[in-house]
């Protein structure tokens, strides 16, 4: 069995989408259940399908977490937001965003400097000089 990071990232991708899929499913089962018609059907189809992707989203979350190099914060949002529905999806979006499901990926340039962090390093260069121009 495969279990490099790019395979691990590629499966979390999987079970993220899944599981957000199969909470939309329930929903509207429970729609149709309760308010609409009372048809269950709905229900005992998305709810198994749902629980078996939830039960496999959150090992393979604290699975990912390794090879990926997720720090607690990462693994958390991302065990966190299993819970409501969808957003998974957008776990899925952050840490794909931030390049924490990129493996081998070169790291992103930095932010660039903010102009006030700059001037103070330019002064703190020329302080000597400035100085000394003041002493003569």
């Amino acid at each position: 069995m495969r279990t490099g990071p790019r395979w691990t990232a590629t499966a979390f991708r999987a079970v993220a989408v899944l599981e957000a899929f199969t909470w939309a499913g329930l929903l509207i089962g429970v729609a149709f259940k309760y308010p609409v018609n009372g048809e269950e059907t709905g229900v005992h189809v998305c709810g198994p399908l749902h629980g078996a992707a939830f039960m496999a989203y959150v090992p393979l979350t604290l699975a990912a977490a390794l090879p990926l190099r997720w720090g607690a914060r990462p693994t958390l949002v991302a065990l966190s937001t299993s819970v409501p529905p969808l957003c998974t999806l957008a776990a899925d979006r952050w840490l794909h965003r931030t390049g924490l499901l990129a493996p081998g990926q070169p790291e992103r340039e930095p932010r660039p400097v903010s102009s006030r962090i700059r001037a103070r390093e330019i002064r703190a260069r020329n302080a000597p000089i400035l100085s000394s121009a003041r002493t003569r």
